[in-house]
């Protein structure tokens, strides 16, 4: 590879994120960013996110899941607790999310601390899964090691016959996680990269503290 990516330059120019202008809560700010990328702009998965977690080996890791949920409290995602992310966040909660939006150039990093949520809310979000979504949650033991491709495929099959005319149960080890944000920090890519950067801290007293970053 000859490429000298060194020489790839990007002038942004889409948006301004001033401290005058924005709410005292954080998650009003995602809500109106996370909406108005969905509606304006080319991005195929506005709910992707990378989520980065600390491993039981010690080493960070990072990874693309998808957002299904938004709230007044947190970040909702699903996953198998039997993962190496479940698993590592099981061991250490603290967490931190991303979502970079390219073609609105905005980027939002939340510091967290993520909890499994009620079994109930991850039944209800089972139930609402295509079905093969469902079998695929059964047939695979997320992370652990598969001879080939050909071996999920099979189980898949069996279990189309198992369970044919009958509901798929959700399994204990699959369901919801809730990132509760202490930390965020808000991106808007700007000309002659002074990007305006504006972060939020929650105090003692669940109060916002509002800060604006260098570039």
């Amino acid at each position: 590879m000859n490429a000298d990516i060194g020489n790839y330059r990007k002038s942004y120019e889409k948006g301004e994120l001033l401290l005058n202008n924005v709410p005292e809560n954080p998650l009003e700010l995602f809500r109106n960013w996370f909406v108005e990328v969905d509606t304006h702009f080319d991005v195929d998965e506005t709910n992707a996110m990378t989520i980065s977690t600390i491993g039981l080996d010690g080493y960070p890791k990072s990874r693309v899941v998808l957002l299904k949920k938004y709230t007044h409290e947190g970040f909702i995602f699903y996953t198998n607790y039997d993962s190496e992310k479940g698993k590592a966040i099981l061991e250490n909660p603290n967490v931190c999310l991303s979502f970079f939006w390219h073609s609105a150039e905005r980027q939002i990093i939340i510091k967290g601390k993520a909890e499994k949520i009620s079994e109930n809310l991850s039944d209800g979000y089972f139930e609402s899964r295509p079905r093969g979504s469902q079998l695929g949650a059964i047939v695979s033991n997320q992370s652990e090691v598969v001879a080939n491709r050909e071996e999920l495929e099979t189980k898949l099959k069996e279990l189309e016959t198992k369970f044919e005319g009958k509901e798929v149960e959700r399994p204990k080890n699959w369901g919801g996680f809730m990132i509760r944000p202490v930390e965020l920090e808000f991106w808007q890519g700007r000309p002659n990269r002074l990007h305006d950067r504006i972060r939020y801290q929650l105090q003692e007293d669940y109060n916002w503290k509002i800060e604006r970053l260098a570039p």
